[in-house]
C-alpha cells in the first residue's frame, strides 16, 4: 500500500483492567432503585451496564446489565427484569439519556399498582463505580491487514479497551479500529462502515473478538 510520505502511525495495542470502588448507595425496592438513580453518579450506571464484560464468568450471562439482573434474582420481579434486559446502551447518546430511559422504566413497573417487592437484607442493589487501568502490550500493528490475524490473538481487555470503551469516548466516540483506518485516506471505508454495524452490547466479549476476528479475516482474505 502507498501512502505517500505520511504514513499513519501504527497501531498500538493496549490492554485494560476495571477496578470496582463502593459507593456506599444501596437499593433494597424498585422505588428505592428509582431514587438513587436520579442522583447517583454517572460512572455508576455506565459500570453497571458495561463493566459486567469484563468480570470473570461473563462468558454466559443470562443478563447484559446489572440492573435486569437484580430485578430477576434480587427482586424477582421478571415482568421488570425482562424489560431492562432489553435496554440497549448502545441506542442512547450519553450515560444521561440511559439514566432517564432507566427511569421511565422503573416509574412505569411502579404506576403499574402490582405488589412490588423487597430484596432481603443481603441482596440489596449496591451501585459500584470503576476506574479504569490501562496497560502498554509493547505490540503495535503497522498496517490495517495486520488486524486479521492480530484481533484473534487479543486479550478480552484488548476488545474492550479499543472496541468498546473507545466508542464511549467523548469526543469522537469511535472505537480505535474505525478510527485508526481513517487516518488511511478513505481506503477502508467499507471496512469501517462494517465495524460501525457491529453492536458491542447483546455478547461477551469472547463473542465479539471471534465476530470481529471473522470480519477482519474476510475481508483481508478478498484483498489479494
Amino acid at each position: 500500500m502507498a501512502h505517500g510520505g505520511n504514513h499513519p502511525r501504527p497501531f498500538a495495542i493496549r490492554d485494560c483492567a476495571l477496578i470496582q470502588i463502593a459507593t456506599g448507595v444501596r437499593a433494597q425496592n424498585v422505588r428505592e432503585l428509582r431514587d438513587r438513580l436520579l442522583t447517583v453518579h454517572p460512572g455508576s450506571i455506565d459500570y453497571h451496564f458495561w463493566g459486567g464484560l469484563l468480570r470473570p464468568g461473563f462468558d454466559d450471562p443470562e443478563f447484559s446489565n446489572d440492573f435486569a439482573a437484580w430485578a430477576r434474582h434480587g427482586l424477582h420481579d421478571h415482568k421488570l427484569a425482562e424489560r431492562l434486559a432489553m435496554i440497549d446502551p448502545v441506542e442512547f447518546p450519553d450515560v444521561e439519556a440511559l439514566r432517564r430511559e432507566l427511569i421511565d422504566e422503573l416509574e412505569q413497573r411502579i404506576d403499574e399498582g402490582e405488589y412490588l417487592t423487597w430484596s432481603k437484607p443481603d441482596q440489596q442493589f449496591h451501585f459500584i463505580r470503576s476506574q479504569m487501568v490501562v496497560f502498554a502490550t509493547g505490540r503495535a500493528l503497522a498496517e490495517p491487514r495486520d488486524l486479521a490475524a492480530a484481533v484473534p490473538a487479543m486479550t478480552v481487555g484488548s476488545v474492550y479497551f479499543h472496541f468498546v470503551d473507545a466508542r464511549r469516548r467523548p469526543p469522537r466516540r469511535l472505537d480505535d479500529f474505525r478510527a485508526w483506518l481513517a487516518d488511511f485516506g478513505g481506503e477502508f471505508d467499507d471496512l469501517a462502515a462494517a465495524l460501525a454495524e457491529v453492536d458491542p452490547y447483546f455478547t461477551t466479549l469472547t463473542r465479539l473478538r471471534s465476530e470481529l476476528g471473522r470480519l477482519f479475516g474476510a475481508y483481508f482474505a478478498g484483498r489479494k
